[in-house]
């Protein structure tokens, strides 16, 4: 889409009593102005398909950086936040930035609204705790599904979920791993997480599941491993490169349909993300 045919400019602003379709697609025309004048010196260029990004869980400590990163290379974002006025503090002052109010444990047809002119999800969601032994399973499964079906309403065709590693620790023989023990006392969080896994994946939504080790928020400290699903059972990673990986998964085809588990090691061969993408195969 052509900036001469949007016919905005980089630092255009629009009143707030603009209406949500109509501000989502000022958003894609704006973001897609953006990511062509970058095509030129940007040899991946022609795979940049996705121009307009809706992020659940933008004010969290991954979705944060997941939202810094989409911006960084050119595309429109949509933050999705239970609290507009925290997420205003929060995330970056951006033209090509609108928040949404959004929560994903209030059903379907509040998030087809949300969703909707979007091309694609990045999902990095997570629980607060609480005293309530069910919020788990509100938001990491409940609350996932229901995003999955309002993209599926609102004819969105891609979605990246952040999910985590040993969600299928059972079947990995990995009952007593003390990880898996401690994530599953708060509400059986990890089972919760791979029945949302096991729903987008017989959604028909061309999806990309990246279950991160344990998360640190200190900068990298290593390079990235990533391995098929079901293979990693400890090992750790920083949020960062995790935001890296989920929003590589969108500019990136040999992710689709795919399941990938990633740690950072010192010891870890430097590749690109796209490589190791590639180098994955789905069962």
């Amino acid at each position: 889409m052509a900036s001469a045919a949007c016919g905005v400019t980089a630092r255009a602003h629009l009143p707030s009593a603009v209406p949500a379709a109509a501000r989502k697609l000022f958003f894609r025309c704006r973001a897609a102005s953006t990511m062509n004048e970058a095509s030129a010196s940007s040899p991946d260029a022609e795979e940049k398909k996705t121009t307009t990004v809706f992020v659940a869980g933008s004010t969290g400590r991954t979705g944060k950086l997941v939202v810094e990163k989409l911006l960084a290379k050119g595309f429109g974002v949509v933050a999705g936040t239970t609290d507009v006025s925290r997420a205003r503090g929060s995330l970056p002052q951006d033209p090509n930035l609108q928040l949404v109010r959004a929560n994903v444990t209030e059903g379907v047809d509040k998030l087809v609204e949300a969703v909707r002119g979007v091309d694609a999800v990045v999902c990095a969601t997570g629980f607060r705790r609480s005293f309530d032994p069910f919020a788990p399973w509100k938001v990491d499964n409940f609350g996932t599904v229901n995003l999955v079906e309002a993209c599926r309403k609102a004819g969105v065709a891609r979605f990246v979920l952040v999910s985590s590693i040993l969600v299928n620790g059972a079947a990995m023989g990995q009952l007593l791993n003390p990880a898996y023990i401690v994530l599953n006392l708060l509400g059986l969080t990890l089972v919760a997480k791979l029945q949302a896994e096991n729903h987008i994946r017989k959604s028909g939504i061309d999806y990309t599941i990246v279950r991160p080790g344990g998360l640190t928020d200190q900068p990298p400290t290593g390079n990235i491993v990533m391995e098929p699903e079901d293979t990693l059972y400890s090992g750790s990673i920083s949020r960062s490169q995790v935001a890296e990986v989920a929003v590589e998964a969108l500019v990136c085809p040999e992710s689709s349909y795919k399941v990938v588990e990633i740690i950072a090691r010192t010891d870890a061969p430097n590749r690109s993300l796209k490589d190791m993408y590639a180098a994955i195969k789905q069962n």
